[in-house]
């Protein structure tokens, strides 16, 4: 605790949270869970995509990330062109007073060191590399926790990258391929971990043993139009993947299943609405989850799970259903070895209906066997997440773990 002539910490955390993906707003959560409980004395606020969501449901103080609030609408007449120029000078000042307010600012998990989904290097990279880069020069510490990190091609969003990552003060990662690629675009992580993505972090919904004939499945969808380096086939990757996942659908429609539909994005619902209108049926229908709570609510109640969404696969392993990727870039398949579930991987980028409907009847034979097997991989990975949270009061609150460590000498 904060004795009454100490004053207390000052925490701020960074990124596009409240913007309408869940799984960034899940690892918000986790990290505000640790502070509350590991720092309750510390005054949080946010620097966010949806400063007006993060402070209704999260009850602390947020202030929009981007002075123009066209940032992420393609500019194309001039008067907009201007605006959103003008706004990367507004936002090198912001970012420098805000950050200047602040002993510790966290960005809590996200892919913020990769292109693996389109991305421009003065969207996002350039808000990072301004926070990391102002926080160097006021002597505020950054900690980029169990973020999920890619190599990448385009060499300014690579620089800026780079450079964001080298200037924080505590760096780790949600898998090892993310260590690897920073390693690979030169940045030192001899004293980088890895850890689980921080949504394992978050309360459990227990998942329910299947039992009698066949039961639900949730499908969880996304806007997949390939990566940074796919601009010119976005289309017809996306008509790929819409294609045979409607497919998919279909052919367990015929056998009888319920489906359910899963976002983890508002910009997903497009393919959701495609899917209804294309397999017209009743045992089709869509969730509304407007958290990875929700998310997981879902996929608990569910005999199997088949998902895109990398933070969907996380809630299916998570509450321990089994669960078969339809993995975009190698993190999914990193998770899903990670969680024993190797074997049950496919290419959303060439989505083929028959494979996929065969790798789901094999999964679903082992259903028993998988569950017991998630079941070790999540206490790992909570047990795991526990040592991060007492290495990163050791990085970030020097005063706290002292005293933390001076209190364990001195019990009886």
């Amino acid at each position: 605790m904060t004795s009454a002539n100490e004053t207390p910490v000052r925490v701020g955390v960074f990124g596009l949270l409240g913007s309408g993906n869940l799984g960034n707003d899940g690892s918000l959560e986790a990290v505000l869970g640790y502070l509350r409980t590991a720092h309750p004395e510390a005054v949080v606020d946010a620097l966010c995509g949806g400063p007006e969501v993060v402070t209704t449901r999260y009850r602390i103080p947020a202030t929009r990330l981007h002075w123009y609030r066209g940032e992420y609408r393609t500019a194309s007449r001039a008067g907009a062109i201007a605006a959103k120029g003008l706004g990367k000078l507004v936002d090198a000042v912001r970012t420098a007073a805000w950050v200047r307010r602040h002993d510790v600012v966290i960005v809590p998990g996200m892919g913020v060191l990769e292109a693996t989904l389109p991305l421009r290097p003065w969207g996002f990279p350039y808000s990072l590399f301004l926070l990391c880069a102002t926080a160097r020069l006021f002597g505020t510490r950054v900690a980029l926790v169990s973020v999920g990190a890619a190599a990448i091609g385009d060499r300014p969003t690579r620089a800026l990258v780079r450079w964001s990552a080298r200037l924080a003060t505590y760096r780790s990662y949600r898998d090892a391929l993310s260590r690897d690629a920073m390693r690979e675009m030169g940045v030192d992580t001899t004293r980088d971990e890895v850890y689980p993505d921080l949504a394992f972090a978050l309360p459990t919904v227990p998942a329910n043993a299947p039992s009698g004939p066949p039961g639900p499945v949730c499908v969880g969808v996304m806007a997949f139009h390939g990566g940074n380096d796919d601009r010119a086939r976005a289309q017809e990757i996306h008509r790929r993947y819409l294609d045979g996942t409607i497919r998919f659908v279909r052919a367990l429609v015929a056998d009888g299943r319920p489906i359910r539909l899963l976002t983890g994005d508002g910009c997903d619902e497009p393919v959701v609405a495609a899917i209804l209108d294309a397999v017209d049926s009743p045992l089709v229908t869509a969730a509304e989850a407007a958290s990875l709570a929700d998310l997981m609510k879902e996929a608990a109640a569910a005999d199997t799970v088949v998902a895109t969404r990398y933070h969907n696969l996380i809630c299916a392993l998570k509450v321990g259903t089994p669960t078969l990727a339809l993995s975009y870039a190698a993190k999914s398949d990193a998770l899903m070895a990670r969680m024993g579930l190797e074997a049950y991987c496919h290419p959303a980028r060439e989505v083929d209906a028959d494979r996929l409907l065969e790798q789901f009847r094999a999964l679903e034979k082992r259903s028993a066997e998988l569950r017991r097997t998630l079941a070790e991989r999540n206490l790992a990975a909570t047990r795991h997440l526990e040592r991060q949270f007492n290495t990163l009061t050791a990085a970030l609150f020097p005063a706290a773990g002292h005293a933390h460590t001076h209190a364990l000498r001195e019990a009886p």
